[in-house]
Parts: structure tokens; sequence; C-alpha cells
């Protein structure tokens, strides 16, 4: 009996090439037929025969997906029905899941015929790059990194037998890339001063620049080495996209405002096609004497019950994509913490009716400079109010008005 390759060897490379594409488009329409069907199935709740509690589950079940599959495909069946084009040309098999997949997340009836025109004539890498820079340059973006950031986490597990640590660590991409290019300059550096180790693998010389950062820190090395210009951080954002429109960027772009609020900058007009056209000069956003004055006159950061003194930043309260200057009227000092609070989680500051900058909560609550007392937080049905003076308003937290006594009671707010 004549196995089965041997038939496969005398088909010409040429047909096989021809039968795998043919076969994968295929593939690509039965795709989009399936995504047609669990959108059918969605929408009249046919997993509550079930018992279960919405689709994905289902598909999971009875499909045999990832629970992650099975909420992309849910997530792509119910986008592709207000996305014509798309449709048509993943029916036909053109495009691929993937392409869609990645087009789903930023397409809609504006740019749906754009992206589809590029997505037919490059690769889905690209493809996925492009909807990566075009989600990042927007608003939406923010919930992104709030969810990156949550997610951070460290964790060493000690290998007693083989005398070894393993250190796992999960960073935001902003984050990540200051690390990479930290290890870079300490793996360099430590190549140059012991040339003996310049054969070791790529992956010891890793870990042996990580002790290197380590070292450095512990020995309170100087920091400013850290800083060079080969080793910059460079992030690509559409100046649109800054300045509070839509745009492309390659980090969520409330994370490239926060960054840029107190470093250094360098800008890369680009066309189009992604082409440099002009690199303008490094400038520091916030002058070294600048920053002495603005640390001599806020102390420390400035959001109401932050007593951080160190590991702060210069923040734009308007920022200058939006041109906002950079006067010390416009900057105030912030935590890491609340710096990304301001940029990333929805909070705001805005001048009260004196004059002074406050922070509003997301939910347009003002924050007020000295806390909440105990009686704002009562019930209304604790107290009757008798006196709007002498008694304030009572029930949960206080509005912008509330705020503006609690301030005055705590002494004006830093100038």
């Amino acid at each position: 009996m004549t196995a089965p390759d041997s038939v496969v060897d005398l088909v010409p490379i040429d047909d096989l090439d021809r039968a795998i594409v043919g076969l994968t488009a295929r593939i690509n329409a039965a795709t989009y037929e399936l995504l047609v069907l669990v959108r059918q199935f969605d929408e009249r709740v046919g997993w509550l025969r079930w018992g279960l509690q919405n689709c994905a589950e289902w598909l999971h079940w009875r499909c045999d997906l990832s629970m992650n599959a099975a909420r992309e495909k849910v997530r792509v069946a119910h986008a592709l029905k207000t996305l014509p084009v798309m449709s048509a040309a993943f029916a036909a098999g053109e495009l691929s899941y993937s392409k869609c997949r990645a087009l789903t997340r930023v397409a809609n009836g504006a740019n749906e015929q754009e992206l589809v025109d590029h997505a037919l004539k490059t690769t889905t890498r690209c493809v996925e790059e492009r909807c990566r820079e075009m989600r990042c340059g927007t608003r939406l973006s923010s919930s992104d990194a709030e969810r990156a950031f949550a997610r951070r986490s460290l964790f060493v597990r000690r290998d007693e037998a083989r005398g070894t640590t393993t250190i796992t660590i999960e960073l935001p991409s902003e984050h990540a890339v200051l690390v990479e290019r930290a290890l870079d300059k300490a793996r360099d550096d430590s190549v140059a001063s012991r040339p003996e180790f310049a054969d070791d693998s790529w992956s010891a010389k890793q870990a042996d620049a990580f002790v290197e950062l380590v070292q450095g820190y512990l020995s309170g090395g100087n920091n400013e080495q850290c800083k060079a210009d080969h080793y910059q951080v460079t992030v690509h954002v559409d100046q649109s996209a800054l300045a509070g429109g839509e745009g492309r960027a390659g980090l969520p772009v409330e994370s490239v405002r926060r960054l840029c609020c107190d470093g250094s900058t360098i800008a890369l007009v680009e066309d189009d096609n992604g082409e440099p056209l002009n690199v303008g000069r490094k400038t520091r956003v916030v002058p070294k004497a600048m920053m002495r004055a603005l640390r001599a006159r806020d102390k420390g950061c400035r959001f109401p019950g932050c007593h951080h003194t160190r590991f702060v930043d210069a923040h734009h309260v308007e920022h200058w994509a939006n041109g906002g200057e950079t006067r010390l009227d416009n900057l105030m000092l912030l935590c890491s913490r609340h710096h990304r609070l301001v940029h990333e989680s929805g909070f705001r500051i805005d001048k009260d009716y004196q004059h002074r900058w406050t922070f509003y909560r997301p939910d347009g609550i003002a924050v007020p400079h000295c806390g909440y007392h105990a009686v704002d937080q009562q019930d209304d049905a604790v107290e009757s109010i008798t006196d709007p003076v002498n008694n304030p308003p009572r029930g949960g937290l206080m509005n912008a008005a509330d705020c503006s006594g609690v301030s005055d009671r705590c002494g004006p707010a830093t100038p």
C-alpha cells in the first residue's frame, strides 16, 4: 500500500500553494457564516436553554473553545452587524478572522472602507499594529491603561534544590519599555567593563544587567546616568490625539500625556505612510530652575490628603498639547499615583469660585482640601436640616458648593 506522503510528494509546489490558499479562503467564509449564526443564537438568548449566563459560556462548553476565544467570537459577531463592507470581504474569504478581530475594535461607518482597503493589501501583523495605535490614540484607551496598571505584579519563586530564583514581572507597556532600556544600558556597560563575559548568552547578559541595576540602586548610584540619549524612550503619537481629538499612538494617549508632563520630548513629524519628515530639537518641558521653584512652592504632591514628597512629577494643569504654557501658575506637583488618576482615571483639576485649583472625581464631586467630616456622610434621615449655614447638607459625599465651606474651614489651598 502506497504511503500518503508519496502521493503528496508528486503534487507540484504551486498546486499545493493554490490549494492551501483556496482552502484558507473557504475557511474564512465559513468562519463568517459561523459568526452570523453565533450572533443570531445570542440575540435569541439560546444559551438560556442550557442554564448558562451568556453566549461565551455556551461556546466554551458546546464548541470546545477557550473562554477568551469564545468572548472574542461573540464580540466580533455583534460588531460585524454594523460593518457591511468588512462583512462582505469576510464572507468572500478575502479577510481572515484575525484581521476582522483587530479591525472591529476601531472600525466605524466613517473609517470602515479605508481600514478594509488597507487590510486587503497588508499582513495581519501590520493591521493589528495600526488598529492598536488607533485605539491608543483615543480616550477609550484609558480603560486599557487602567486594566494594564491593575494587572502589574511581581513574583519571586525560589528553587532551593537548584540554588536559583525565578522572578516573574508583569508591567504596563510604558513601564516595561523603561525597564528594557535600563537593561540595555546596564548590559552594554557590563560587557564593556568585563570583556571576559562577552561570549555569554544573551539571556545570561540580561540577568547580569538586572543584577547591575539592583546593585546600582542599593549603592546609591547616579540616576542621571540612565538618561543618556542612546537609551531614550521614543513614543510615536499624533499631535491630534494629544490635543484631545482622534489619532494614532504607540501607547494609550492619556499615558503619553502623563509621560510628557515632566520629561524630555523629541518632536517627530511623519507623513501618512509613517516616513519621517522632520525631527525637532530635544526640549525639556519643565526647566530645572522652574522645577526647583515648583518644589519650593508645593513641597510635595498637591492632591488633597497626599503627603508624598518623593517620586513626584510636574503636571501641566492645562496640558501643553492643548496650548498650556510651562509657567508656575499652570504647574503643580503630583505623585505617580495621583498623576495617573488625573490622566487615566477620569479625575480632573479646575478652578473653584474663589479661583483656586480644585480636584474633581470622575462623577463630578469635588475633593475637599482637608477631607470629609463624619457629619458629611450621615444619611438625610438621621437629622433634619434646619440651618443651611451651621448645619450643611448631608447624605453622601458633598458637591462642589459644599466643599467650598470645607476649604474655608481648613484654610486656603496652596496657590
